[in-house]
């Protein structure tokens, strides 16, 4: 590529190897190294290749197998790093759950899957075990101090067993290597919204996941180095950034990870000042708080080598006024769960570009067809659906071969494309710019969230006879959940009523932020709900 900065190669070879030889290769090369550092206390690479060994082969004895899915429903810490590579080293699949979850939403994920195991927060086990989904028959708990200066195990409870008990009690940790084909053996299954409204499952296998780690560490070449590097992770592992970018990535570099479980802006503030960190991924909302903190500028935050944004558009004035007030380069980039996520990024030498997402990373191919038919590409400077080819690529749905097809399309020539759902353009020197996401899908905090989902919880309410959700332009989160309701003839609800009955149903970033109670919603001839009309007329603030 023309526009690469000059280290980034265009094409590179990738490992055919499991997730889990990411940390076998790392922990032998420099075990005594940190690995995490979580609350003040650190793990070093040769701690967590033993905790992760002596977890394995428990998770054996209670019948995991290769092809089996275990829940991991944990915030950043120490304990999702063991428990992700114990479940991978058997070929078991990862199911990333969000802790924030609301039970149905959970129960779904669970049955969906057909997850046999969670390892999850001792607070957040009474609602796992409540949930009683059919192929649920283990729950592992950890507490989050239990890595910690003053670590304290989580209090026993019928019908779950402790991390700690089990890796303390493996008797051994020389388990038989399990054989697993990177290229086709499903590594992680993570849930993304549908467009009906229902979550689906991208299968991410071995290959996709460690090829975007490499393509992420080729385009940041300069700034990451094995062995030297410290990542400030804020991003949650359960988000396919956080796990790809900042989890797996800093493994096979051999990093420091500095595990933040929650965003807290004086902490990371704090964190960002005290290890100076090499990498900082992060998403917009984070950006825009700490670029609005009254003494962002006490912090030194030109210290850190590497800044980037992902999982959602960061907005043009926030990148500009962040590289004035720290004196740094924020590098974006674009990607979607179905491809691992990361498929552009922006150089970090070349002119910038405002608006653009950057260039296709290493081996990864882009095509820019009508909105017709799918299939012609257009001209450079027209718009049109985004699709991608490359090693990062999804192996499918779970479970959703319609969906699969249709996403997943192959050309006369044999090569598999992404269709993304996003309309884009791509400029004469192959920059590309989105213009704007699927149809009605709001992201709100770096999350996706479909306006079904948001409807499908209003409908439940007995007042409720129509419901449209659409996204408002916010300054923090990006977007924030509008609801435009209409309530069956004869029937009352305030919109304090509505909102706590999202509250019980929908996690807290699904949830309408406004509710706006109506006569009647815009349609068109056909009794189509026009969001576009709902989004024109709350942009002028009707």
């Amino acid at each position: 590529m023309d526009h690469y900065d000059y280290w980034v190669p265009a094409h590179t070879n990738y490992p055919r190897r499991s997730l889990y030889e990411i940390l076998r290769r790392t922990a032998a090369v420099c075990p005594e190294l940190p690995a995490t550092t979580f609350l003040g206390a650190d793990l070093t690479f040769g701690e967590i290749k033993e905790k992760v060994d002596r977890l394995a082969t428990a998770l054996a004895a209670h019948g995991i197998a290769k092809g089996d899915r275990v829940g991991i429903m944990l915030p950043n810490c120490p304990q999702y790093v063991i428990g992700v590579f114990a479940v991978l080293r058997l070929g078991a699949i990862v199911v990333n759950i969000n802790p924030a979850y609301t039970a149905p939403e959970v129960t779904f994920i669970l049955s969906d899957s057909g997850v046999r195991m969670v390892l999850t927060l001792d607070v957040l086990a009474p609602s796992v075990m409540a949930l009683q989904p059919g192929s649920l028959e283990t729950i592992v708990i950890t507490s989050m101090a239990e890595y910690s200066p003053a670590a304290v195990p989580p209090a026993a409870a019928t019908g779950v067993a402790r991390l700690a008990d089990l890796i303390a009690a493996a008797v051994t940790i020389d388990l038989p290597r399990v054989p697993i084909d990177a290229d086709t053996d499903v590594a992680v299954l993570q849930y993304t919204g549908g467009t009906t409204g229902v979550p689906k499952a991208a299968m991410l296998t071995h290959r996709n996941i460690f090829a975007n780690a490499i393509q992420t560490e080729l385009w940041h070449h300069r700034s990451v180095e094995r062995g030297r590097d410290k990542f400030l992770l804020v991003i949650p592992y359960f988000h396919i950034y956080g796990l790809t970018v900042g989890l797996m990535l800093g493994v096979w570099l051999g990093a420091r990870q500095i595990q933040i479980p929650k965003y807290d802006v004086e902490v990371v503030l704090a964190a960002l000042r005290d290890y100076q960190p090499t990498y900082f991924p992060a998403v917009p909302t984070i950006f825009v708080s700490l670029l609005n903190h009254p003494r962002l500028r006490e912090f030194h935050l030109d210290r850190v080598c590497t800044y980037n944004s992902g999982s959602a558009p960061l907005p043009v004035e926030v990148l500009e006024k962040f590289e004035r007030a720290v004196n740094v380069t924020l590098n974006e980039g674009y990607g979607l769960s179905e491809a691992s996520p990361v498929t552009h990024s922006t150089p970090h030498l070349s002119r910038r570009r405002p608006g653009s997402i950057g260039l296709p990373l290493p081996d990864t191919d882009l095509k820019i067809v009508d909105l017709d038919t799918g299939t012609r590409e257009v001209a450079a400077g027209a718009e049109g659906e985004l699709c991608i080819s490359g090693p990062q690529v999804m192996k499918g749905y779970w479970n959703r071969p319609d969906e699969t097809a249709i996403a997943l399309r192959t050309d006369a020539d044999g090569v598999v494309w992404l269709h993304t759902g996003d309309v884009a353009r791509m400029d004469e020197d192959g920059y590309c710019y989105i213009v704007q996401r699927k149809k009605d899908m709001m992201i709100v905090d770096g999350f996706n969230v479909y306006p079904s989902e948001v409807e499908g919880a209003l409908y439940k309410h007995p007042a409720v006879m129509e419901a449209a959700a659409i996204g408002v332009p916010h300054g923090y989160h990006g977007e924030v959940v509008k609801a435009v309701v209409v309530l069956k003839p004869n029937q009352a609800a305030t919109v304090e009523e509505l909102k706590a009955h999202c509250a019980s149903c929908l996690a807290e970033f699904k949830r309408p932020r406004t509710i706006e109670i109506r006569a009647s919603l815009p349609k068109s001839t056909v009794g189509k709900v026009l969001y576009t009309t709902l989004r024109a007329e709350a942009a002028r603030g009707v």
